[in-house]
């Protein structure tokens, strides 16, 4: 799908990587729909800039996590739009916690927000989508595919989200394509150290660590790739083959 004059939708697209996917779909000509929680600051200074560029953005909040939120969200854009065609599921939570440290109330707010809320959002996407079809990306993570044991309910909502894609892709074909990216160290958690850096460094086969506009790069690829579904993109500098 050639994304010029699509609407997309980014979820968690106001800030971090999500950031970095809405603009490369803008950069494409697509027509673009920001949702965030509560950076709504971030928000309207990413439509801001868009919209004087001449593109046609709008921001939209909702806490996700909330049950009825993820198809209030879907209905609430092709509304504004008219349509729906790209559906982006970025939003996420990544929370250090020690095995111990873990509770039923932590344990569910990760799951909540981070598989429960893609999966209804794809539901309701694809249903938006109508007969006409479009395309969904689900942001993994490389903590879906290794076994972190500092990030274990992340890891484990992330391996969830690998396998909610193969599903939707098999249950949506042949009128929407679900695909997924894990991303490895391209931006790190805002509360790293210099020394978490170099050690990621250190141990990723290339060297380096990677930016948002490497997933950026995977997202476009997929969305454009007709013949690509129920597949996972790993972008992480070799990490997974150490």
């Amino acid at each position: 799908m050639n994304p010029k004059g699509r609407v997309a939708l980014v979820t968690g697209g106001a800030r971090r990587v999500g950031r970095a996917l809405v603009q490369a779909l803008a950069d494409r000509g697509a027509r673009v729909a920001v949702h965030h929680h509560d950076s709504p600051e971030d928000a309207a200074t990413l439509i801001s800039a868009l919209t004087a560029r001449g593109i046609e953005a709008a921001a939209f909040r909702s806490d996700l996590r909330q049950p009825d939120s993820p198809a209030q969200l879907i209905a609430d854009v092709a509304s504004h739009f008219g349509s729906l065609d790209i559906l982006v599921n970025s939003a996420a939570i990544m929370v250090r916690s020690p095995l111990d440290e873990i509770t039923a109330e932590s344990w569910d707010d990760t799951f909540a927000l981070n598989l429960r809320a893609p999966f209804f959002c794809a539901r309701a996407a694809a249903h938006a989508m109508g007969e006409r079809g479009g395309v969904i990306v689900n942001l993994a993570d490389l903590a879906g595919i290794e076994a972190w044991p500092a990030y274990a309910a992340h890891g484990i909502s992330k391996a969830g989200v690998i396998h909610m894609t193969r599903v939707l892709a098999r249950i949506l074909a042949p009128r929407v394509r679900v695909n997924a990216i894990a991303p490895g160290a391209v931006l790190l958690p805002e509360h790293w150290s210099a020394e978490d850096a170099a050690h990621l460094v250190r141990t990723t086969p290339l060297g380096r660590i990677g930016s948002p506009e490497d997933v950026a790069h995977a997202m476009l690829y997929l969305i454009e790739a007709d013949y690509v579904t129920g597949d996972l993109v790993i972008v992480d500098g070799g990490r997974h083959i150490r």
